[in-house]
């Protein structure tokens, strides 16, 4: 369908406190919008934000003050202009708008009309948890006056004590049977799509714009997708790769422990801190419960069977990635010097091809040096730690004040499971960690990345 207009404005209307400003909001992902406070009347002038839908267009968000006294301008209107004038409904607040009590007592209801008059459609918002006012159908006579569509918006339907049918049969009484849930604390996946569809059997002339929206959504999603799948995998991959070296004595393996703990517990909060700035939460929405990291684990990941062939060192199939391998190297090795044996590998054909990258390792381990890393069962719990984490900030909306409560995982693989291939690989590669101060970026390092993302359980919906 060929667009007739590039901008939509729509009103954002309703009585006081029902939750406007928090829609604006959660359709803008901008909680920096107005102020939400659970008392009358927070919202005294009209505020306008722009989405930029592309080539399709551009939509208007108006965000309007409440509603206080229908019935008193009801009264006012039908005093002004008398049923014998016979002026239709926006004629008739035209009026309104010229006359005294636009500047004094209806103040702030001609700020409302004025603007949706020179609106496309407005959302009428409603708090279903509210008995069915007088004072509710004298708005909705008021509003329907301008002529322009109107598309109730029912919020807090997750409240236990909503009267959604009630509102519904209301509304249907009044001629408006087109409505929609948007619950603007904890909206539904599909909750824009929702909307917006809404809004496009009653306005066809922007339907064209209205999916063009959708498709912008679409593509933002998919791109908060990725990048928090990205940002998650480099977490785990820095974790697992992580290794302190320290001497063998208890007090030594204890304080490297400590500092192993620190460091990851710091590298998560890090990656909280982007997935939050992602979704466009602050620090505030979200306070983790500490990591609870174990001792870790030591001397068993520079024998692991893929560091040993990185190092030239073919491992049999069956043989396994500890005592074993660390036997096999000690067997090579056959009691010469660190040197001797990379200069009898170089000899052999490059044997030892990576004993600039592990010669340093391999030299602490011949000394008794330990080395830590983070145990499988702590990479399993931060996979699952920001996986939930996501999936609490996809089903959050900007005017939600509750800190952030992650789901309960449930994810078998990462629970169970054995670890994904990647985090085995980081395992025989201290160098990817970015913690390390060995750290070098390289292509493999990266492939890693994007291979540990595509296993992560994010679930994105799709929109439009």
């Amino acid at each position: 369908m060929t667009a007739t207009t590039s901008k939509l404005t729509l009103a954002i209307v309703g009585h006081t406190n029902t939750g406007k400003t928090s829609l604006l909001r959660t359709l803008t992902r901008d909680p920096s919008i107005g102020e939400v406070a659970d008392m009358p009347g927070t919202t005294r002038h009209v505020q306008q934000v722009t989405l930029d839908a592309g080539p399709a267009g551009r939509i208007v968000l108006a965000d309007t003050p409440g509603l206080e006294d229908g019935i008193g301008l009801l009264d006012y209107l039908d005093q002004l202009c008398p049923p014998q004038a016979r002026l239709d409904g926006p004629a008739r607040l035209t009026q309104f708008l010229a006359s005294p009590g636009a500047h004094t007592r209806f103040e702030q209801e001609a700020r409302v009309i004025r603007q949706l008059l020179d609106s496309d459609a407005a959302l009428y918002v409603i708090d279903a948890r509210d008995p069915v006012l007088g004072k509710h159908r004298d708005e909705l006579a008021i509003l329907q006056g301008t002529g322009r569509p109107l598309l109730p918006v029912l919020n807090f339907m997750h409240d236990p004590g909503q009267r959604s049918q009630a509102w519904r049969t209301a509304l249907a009484r009044l001629g408006l049977h087109v409505t929609v849930e948007f619950d603007t604390v904890a909206p539904e996946l599909d909750g824009e799509v929702q909307l917006y569809g809404k809004l496009a059997t009653l306005l066809d002339a922007h339907s064209h714009l209205l999916q063009g929206w959708l498709d912008t959504l679409a593509a933002q999603r998919r791109r908060r997708h990725d990048t928090a799948a990205s940002l998650i995998a480099e977490l785990l991959l820095d974790a697992a790769a992580l290794r302190l070296s320290c001497a063998p004595d208890e007090t030594s393996v204890r304080h490297a422990s400590q500092q192993l703990q620190d460091t990851v517990r710091q590298r998560e909060q890090h990656c909280v801190s982007e997935l939050l700035a992602l979704y466009r939460f602050g620090p505030a929405d979200y306070a983790a419960h500490p990591l609870p990291l174990i001792e870790g684990r030591w001397d068993m990941d520079l024998f692991h069977p893929q560091a040993l062939r990185h190092m030239g060192i073919r491992v049999g199939k069956g043989m396994a990635a500890g005592a074993m391998a660390g036997a096999a190297v000690d067997v090579f090795t056959a009691g010469l010097s660190l040197g001797a044996a990379a200069m009898l590998g170089a000899a052999a054909g490059g044997l030892w091809q990576g004993a600039e990258t592990w010669g340093k390792r391999l030299a602490g381990r011949l000394r008794g040096s330990r080395e830590l890393t983070v145990d499988d069962a702590i990479l399993r719990l931060l996979a699952l730690r920001q996986q939930s984490l996501v999936q609490a900030l996809e089903n959050r909306g900007h005017a939600a004040t509750a800190p952030i409560a992650a789901a309960q995982a449930t994810r078998d693989t990462w629970q169970e499971g054995p670890l994904p291939a990647p985090l085995e690989a980081a395992r025989a590669h201290p160098e990817w960690s970015s913690l390390s101060p060995d750290y070098a970026v390289d292509s493999e390092r990266q492939a890693s990345i994007t291979a540990l993302a595509q296993t992560l359980d994010l679930n994105p919906p799709e929109i439009g």
